[in-house]
């Protein structure tokens, strides 16, 4: 028997550094952003006031956080979307996008920017929904990462009309978190874990070591299973990837969302380990997230809509600055 969690299987490594989202909030009815991308700085520790109903309700406690740096980011296009007739999926109809921001990010073909939003208007009959394209900047950041991160984002709202003119009316603009989150909501993130490679069935799944006289090999499976069925099952214990996975993790709640005015009420004189300095704006997520330092988390709206009962500003005292 082994002791390894078989929750998620197979155990295979990531395709790309950025974390997807496949799911969507159907329960924003505003018109808002539901993710972002931002970059693991580290935790730390913060001071404040207890205001769940627990026995230290009301009292000064210390809780562990992580504070995540989100990039210089921007909208710098949209894109409709219409049901396929012979599948059902949905496909891309048309990409719109801002001319100053193609620019920047190189993209070649332009053929529709921001006065064909009108022209769009009039095939909405078409339209099943329309997304927003938007991409971050890294070069400001101490991650050392130059490259631009694109990235799509679902927008909430009832109507395809209010979609469109609301990201119509944000191309080319900066995106802050300020706008899309609240201090106290509790927020879904999405993140890689730290890669382990290959490693053997003990590190993977905590099997025992075989006696030393069973066998030629110590850290080793036992057996591959019984005779019938005349095939091993996923559930035996095997060497294969380890780290370097796809994870989210749901109702982190958001501590405070700083700007990068205040960015140096947080930093250490010697900066974070593994990082170094915050220079733009920021979250703090109560609890710990996934990845190692330096490696980009979507910061997503709650899949389970657990702030419908109000949110709850947290009464934050003070920051740990001692690494």
């Amino acid at each position: 028997m082994h002791r390894g969690s078989m929750q998620y299987w197979h155990r295979r490594r990531a395709t790309t550094r950025l974390p997807r989202s496949r799911s969507k909030p159907r329960h924003i009815t505003e018109q808002v952003l539901s993710n972002i991308v931002a970059y693991k700085v580290g935790m730390t520790q913060v001071s404040m006031t207890d205001d769940s109903e627990s026995p230290s309700k009301n009292t000064e406690v210390a809780e562990a956080c992580t504070i995540l740096e989100v990039p210089p980011t921007e909208i710098y296009g949209l894109r409709a979307y219409t049901r396929d007739p012979l599948s059902g999926y949905p496909v891309a109809h048309t990409e719109i996008y801002n001319k100053a921001s193609a620019s920047k990010l190189k993209i070649k073909n332009l053929k529709n920017d921001e006065s064909k939003v009108e022209q769009l208007k009039q095939k909405l009959g078409d339209i099943t929904d329309v997304t927003a394209l938007a991409v971050a900047y890294p070069k400001g950041t101490a991650t050392g990462q130059h490259h631009p991160v694109r990235f799509e984002a679902y927008i909430g709202g009832k109507s395809i009309e209010e979609k469109l003119d609301f990201i119509a009316s944000k191309l080319g603009k900066e995106l802050l978190p300020s706008e899309m989150f609240k201090n106290g909501e509790y927020v879904d993130v999405s993140s890689i874990t730290i890669g382990k490679g290959w490693q053997g069935t003990i590190k993977r799944f905590g099997t025992a070591r075989l006696f030393h006289k069973a066998t030629q090999k110590t850290r080793h499976v036992g057996t591959l299973g019984p005779f019938s069925p005349g095939k091993v099952l996923y559930t035996v214990p095997q060497a294969g990837q380890m780290g370097f996975h796809y994870r989210t993790e749901h109702n982190k709640r958001i501590l405070k969302i700083g700007t990068k005015a205040d960015a140096q009420k947080i930093n250490p004189k010697e900066g974070y380990r593994h990082y170094g300095v915050v220079r733009n704006d920021y979250i703090v997520v109560m609890g710990s997230v996934p990845g190692p330092a330096k490696r980009l988390v979507r910061v997503k709206k709650s899949i389970t809509n657990r702030n419908s009962k109000g949110i709850k500003e947290p009464k934050v005292n003070q920051f740990n600055l001692n690494q």
